[in-house]
């Protein structure tokens, strides 16, 4: 069996090299402006239909600091998030319409199938890697610079 496949293996890790590559997107600016007037940039891929928010970070084993991922819902409504197949450990800032952030998840646990929820309705959430958000001094209350949100 294996003799049929080997001229079929090259050309097969050429395809799932390729699908990977699929779920790289075009990065956009995104800044974080605390309280106290500090500001963070981040480079972020946007999820922005069922298949990209289905996907999100999964499988990924890592991710520079400067980087995320912003899910918008395009609509405001209570979300729950989780980390089936995600092997990072994330930060998740849930943002209401005008950008202010409503809530931290903190750490999320990788590969969990818990639930964690919004707590409120939102339009959008960011992942960051774990840790970042307390590391910058990120808080609820503070508001994301991005064009999704308008004020």
């Amino acid at each position: 069996m294996f003799q049929r496949l080997s001229p079929v293996l090259p050309a097969l890790g050429l395809v799932l090299s390729l699908a990977g590559a699929a779920y790289a997107q075009a990065l956009e600016a995104l800044t974080i402006v605390t309280q106290g007037g500090q500001r963070h940039s981040f480079q972020v891929e946007v999820a922005r239909n069922d298949a990209d928010r289905a996907q999100g970070l999964m499988f990924r084993r890592a991710m520079a600091q400067d980087r995320g991922m912003l899910f918008d819902f395009g609509r405001v409504e209570p979300v729950s998030m989780w980390m089936q197949n995600t092997y990072l450990p994330l930060d998740m800032l849930f943002i209401r319409q005008d950008g202010t952030i409503a809530r931290i998840a903190a750490n999320a646990e990788p590969l969990s199938t818990r639930t964690i929820p919004s707590g409120e309705p939102v339009l959008a959430v960011l992942e960051l890697n774990g840790g970042a958000a307390g590391k910058l001094g990120i808080k609820p209350g503070d508001r994301i610079e991005h064009p999704l949100f308008k004020r």
